[in-house]
């Protein structure tokens, strides 16, 4: 049986708790949070089910234990460690799912930080949508990327955090441990990084249901709190539950609670001082400084006699270039936070329109669509859609959605491609849809054209891609990769 909560707590600087939510019967989640490397590292671990009840669950175990197992005693190249780890748990979810007809859609998402306090670093591994946070100084910065569609536009800007938390296709993912074998082959499938990890610093990890829940700005007020960290794992779970608790909500807490080394810089006292000169010392705190650059080496001019004005000198100096130093490090501190702060976003209206389509009615639709997807309907005779003339895409971002069993086809006479996607777009996303006879099915611009579970059937030229280059202008460099692979899912996933 499923427990309704989970709890770990090991130490006053790690703690882990999931929790079934409100509407789910079964936890499809699990978490890791343990030391690791003969406790030189500490194991911090999120993990979200996919596959339905029970089949997420297994997943889910599987990535725990081989985690645990492959990194309990890491101590050198940890982010390799990782990326070993990851592709082991994903083979034998693959493999597990291969053998059991009840689980063959198994799978889960995962964000993994190994953190090493002696050194004040962590490196982390993550695929999916869990996310890892890093709080510091009351600013949460969002470290991983959400591996899916909705992710990507509110990453960009294109979704404000609220649209995203109420997109319709908020749960679905384009990579997940288990999706597919073998993906030590493909080059980035695990997205992997470190960071600085400063005194004061702490890390959540945590699953959708809890950031599909709960806004940032009550994350932030919440680890603000002077409150244990199982006391703001346990607020951040209840109130993701007081907002609908729609999914299972998991919550790992990671603080570095080591105290920040204090430096002094001490000016020489000279050899000889003259009676009617006092002997000047001056002591200045590198604290801040520390903090802000992880400079840990305190600065000693050497000894040299002299006078005293040329001692004044020196503690004016010193003086100098340590405020120089921290105005430095805060002035570049402040730019990058306006600059975050100045990142674009859009509101953008997220309806979905469905219409059953006509032959002469498809670029007319697109023209005068409001919002940001079209979905296309099976008429009740089953015939193709068949095009007289090529569809222009005007908008620079569309999502074109069929219902698998949607057919695109070429009327009598006609060579041109179906779709057309001009220089202007930059994120035309095509799903369950199948395009049948013609020469050129689409042609598009640079990298604006995504796919999912779309056919080609008799088309010479599937996706024809053209590259804007400057006019007369020599140019060098090399083509960006194009891959298309086999969809085996058939279905865009969604958890």
């Amino acid at each position: 049986m499923t427990l309704k909560a989970r709890v770990n707590v090991m130490a006053e600087n790690y703690f882990g708790i999931t929790d079934t939510g409100k509407q789910r019967s079964n936890n499809e989640d699990t978490f890791i949070a343990q030391p690791a490397g003969n406790k030189n590292y500490l194991l911090a671990c999120v993990i979200d089910g996919v596959g339905g009840y029970a089949g997420g669950e297994v997943a889910a175990e599987i990535a725990r234990d081989t985690i645990i197992e492959q990194l309990n005693n890491v101590s050198d190249n940890v982010e390799s460690a990782i990326v070993a780890a990851l592709q082991l748990a994903n083979d034998k979810i693959f493999n597990a799912r291969t053998l059991d007809k009840k689980h063959d859609s198994m799978a889960c998402v995962c964000t993994l930080a190994v953190v090493d306090l002696q050194n004040n670093q962590l490196t982390y591994g993550h695929v999916g949508d869990t996310r890892l946070y890093l709080f510091r100084d009351g600013s949460l910065i969002k470290i991983t990327s959400d591996h899916s569609f909705v992710g990507f536009l509110e990453d960009s800007g294109r979704l404000t955090e609220e649209a995203a938390m109420n997109h319709p296709k908020r749960n679905e993912i384009n990579k997940a441990l288990g999706f597919e074998g073998n993906i030590a082959s493909q080059q980035n499938y695990i997205e992997t990084g470190n960071s600085p990890f400063l005194p004061g610093d702490v890390l959540l990890l945590c699953s959708d249901g809890l950031t599909d829940m709960v806004t940032k700005q009550d994350i932030i007020t919440i680890l603000n709190e002077g409150s244990s960290l199982k006391e703001k794992a346990k607020h951040l779970i209840d109130l993701a539950n007081h907002n609908g608790g729609h999914d299972n909500v998991t919550a790992v807490l990671v603080k570095n609670d080591r105290r920040a080394a204090t430096q002094e810089i001490i000016t020489p006292v000279a050899q000889k001082k003259r009676a009617d000169e006092p002997a000047v010392e001056a002591t200045v705190s590198d604290t801040d400084v520390e903090k802000e650059s992880n400079v840990t080496e305190a600065v000693r001019p050497a000894k040299k006699s002299g006078r005293g004005a040329n001692k004044f000198v020196i503690v004016i100096l010193v003086l100098m270039i340590t405020a120089f130093i921290a105005a430095t490090i805060y002035t570049a501190y402040q730019k990058k936070q306006s600059a975050d702060a100045a990142k674009p976003v859009t509101q953008t209206a997220v309806v979905t329109q469905d219409t059953t389509v006509k032959a002469s009615t498809l670029q007319g639709m697109l023209d005068s669509l409001k919002t940001d997807t079209l979905k296309l309907k099976v008429p009740q005779v089953k015939a193709p859609l068949t095009l007289t003339k090529s569809t222009i895409i005007k908008k620079d971002t569309l999502f074109i959605k069929g219902d698998g069993q949607t057919v695109i086809g070429p009327a009598a006479g006609f060579n041109g491609p179906a779709f057309i996607l001009p220089k202007n777009c930059k994120l035309i996303v095509m799903s369950n849809l199948t395009f049948d006879g013609f020469k050129t099915a689409i042609t598009t611009y640079n990298n604006a054209l995504v796919l999912k579970n779309v056919k080609f059937s008799n088309c010479e030229v599937p996706v024809q891609v053209s590259l804007t280059t400057m006019n007369n202008a020599a140019v060098s460099g090399w083509l960006p990769d194009h891959v298309l692979k086999s969809d085996t899912s058939a279905k865009a996933v969604k958890k």
